[in-house]
């Protein structure tokens, strides 16, 4: 299991083996290889699951919020919560 950050694609990169987007992430603009999944094609609006600056996984939005509920989660951690 990895680690994966929602994004959203604003567009393609010219140039690179046609491998490059860029990413929305968190409100950040990001450039990330799509060159992992030769076999999709990627158009702005369309959410990806991000590992270490590749794409691993295409998804939707309900994807991508779930993924990001998760790295939430994990972020509070143990000990993280309120006392009484």
């Amino acid at each position: 299991m990895c680690l994966g950050i929602p994004g959203q694609v604003v567009g393609m990169l010219e140039g690179y083996g046609d491998q490059l987007a860029l990413v929305d992430v968190a409100g950040q603009q990001r450039k990330v290889n799509v060159g992992m999944l030769p076999d999709e094609t990627f158009a702005p609006g369309d959410w990806v699951i991000i590992h270490m600056g590749f794409v691993v996984e295409k998804t939707d939005e309900a994807g991508a919020d779930a993924a990001m509920s998760g790295l939430e989660l994990m972020g509070r951690g143990q000990g993280s919560e309120e006392p009484p």
